[in-house]
């Protein structure tokens, strides 16, 4: 009844390149997250349309799908089935990149907050998908982990495009060669990583 609506996007018009990796900057609570999930198809558009080419994923790392009840490995078969993947291969690929021992065969309920975090990146990355959709979730677990995550992210994206969410600029130039914008419902897109860092910063100041 008390509810406010917020726009979080209005009158874009915006192709990103395939095969490229792209940021999506802009400042908290500019609705980059919710953006991420209606291109996701998470969440529908009120207005207009998304068209896509090629396969797009989940949020890289995203748990929120897994159903608590069923075990590390039953959700890895399930999911495989939904994405059409060969399932012996997803599940030896995420049991022996997740680590997660006999936890694997236990409830995903379970599980603590970064053992959820290391099965739904394995999933993610266990499939081939065209372009990865990545929400700031690629430091799970301890300091080794997080740098076998990123190589395998680096690996992932030498054949494929990526849309990425992230407050850390050394991050996003480390990943990115584009950038979009976010700012009051109006995405600007850059084909240079540096001038679209520079327009979000030059946002921030204002």
């Amino acid at each position: 009844m008390h509810g406010k609506r917020k726009v979080v996007a209005r009158d874009i018009n915006v192709t990103f390149p395939k095969g490229k990796a792209i940021a999506l900057l802009g400042r908290n609570g500019a609705g980059k997250s919710t953006l991420l999930n209606m291109i996701a198809g998470n969440m529908a558009v009120t207005r207009g349309r998304i068209y896509s080419e090629g396969s797009i994923s989940f949020p890289v790392g995203f748990a929120g799908s897994f159903h608590p009840d069923l075990t590390g490995i039953q959700n890895v078969r399930f999911v495989a089935r939904i994405y059409g993947v060969d399932t012996q291969e997803l599940v030896e690929f995420v049991q022996e990149f997740s680590e997660l021992g006999v936890h694997f065969n236990l409830p995903f309920r379970t599980y603590s907050s970064g053992m959820k975090s290391r099965l739904a990146f394995g999933v993610s990355m266990g499939i081939a998908f065209d372009t990865y959709l990545i929400d700031e979730v690629t430091a799970v677990g301890d300091a080794a982990f997080q740098k076998k995550c990123e190589h395998l992210l680096h690996r992932r994206l030498t054949h494929a495009g990526a849309i990425m969410v992230s407050h850390s600029t050394g991050h996003v130039r480390e990943i990115c060669e584009a950038g979009a914008v976010l700012e009051n419902g109006t995405l600007s897109y850059f084909d240079d990583i540096e001038v679209a860092i520079e327009h979000h910063n030059a946002n921030l100041r204002v």
